[in-house]
């Protein structure tokens, strides 16, 4: 536990207060400092920040969102473009180091461009999933939405992974991750790149203000 920074000015908490963590001062109460919360958003090139400058990616933008609500958060990039959910639990391990508080999970799109096996994406996912579990980090995953271009049968079993996965594991969740920047069934060109795949700079403030409030949810589990 952290103390006030009123006692580096001398002041001594009263010895039956201390024992709870409360932080005094003759004549006044000062706030307990909260600890900084360390989260590590595993994704591919939507978390890694794919085609745009260094401090216009997911990551750099979202933890300005959250210093300006003195968030006391630092979100680790842990973002691989071109990754898979094999990709990702192939290197949660390591992603996940000791000093990680929580999660951000953000993988699949790769899969869909790919046409992988809806199973076998939700096989890896669920794995990542246990891997937190077993830390005793608190998660918020962030799903996909695909298109029909598969056919129904795989469309229904990509989209319903998400929700299924998030009950699963009691994870936060955001149900369409990329539906700030789609119009109907299409990513809307306006916040996408030249590539037509990836968020653009005006894209990503959108996306970050969406799921802003979820991070802090996340971040108060956290603590």
């Amino acid at each position: 536990m952290k103390l006030s920074p009123l006692f580096a000015l001398g002041c001594k908490p009263l010895a039956h207060l201390r024992n709870l963590g409360v932080a005094l001062c003759l004549g006044g109460a000062g706030p307990a400092l909260a600890d900084p919360v360390t989260v590590v958003a595993l994704g591919d090139s939507l978390t890694q920040g794919y085609g745009l400058p260094a401090d216009q990616g997911f990551v750099p933008v979202l933890q300005s969102w959250l210093d300006d609500r003195d968030a006391e958060v630092t979100i680790v990039n842990a973002g691989v473009s071109g990754d898979t959910t094999a990709g990702g639990l192939a290197r949660t391990d390591w992603a996940l180091t000791p000093d990680a508080d929580a999660m951000i999970l953000n993988l699949g799109g790769n899969d869909l461009l790919r046409g992988l096996d809806p199973a076998a994406s939700r096989a890896n996912l669920d794995a990542i999933l246990d891997k937190a579990d077993a830390r005793g980090l608190p998660v918020l995953l962030f799903g996909l939405r695909a298109p029909g271009n598969y056919g129904p049968a795989f469309q229904q079993a990509f989209n319903a992974m998400y929700a299924d996965l998030a009950q699963e594991h009691g994870a936060l969740f955001v149900p369409d991750y990329l539906g700030p920047v789609t119009e109907g069934e299409r990513l809307n060109l306006t916040y996408i790149q030249g590539d037509g795949i990836h968020p653009n700079a005006e894209g990503v403030k959108r996306l970050v203000d969406a799921v802003g409030p979820s991070v802090l949810e996340l971040v108060a589990r956290a603590r």
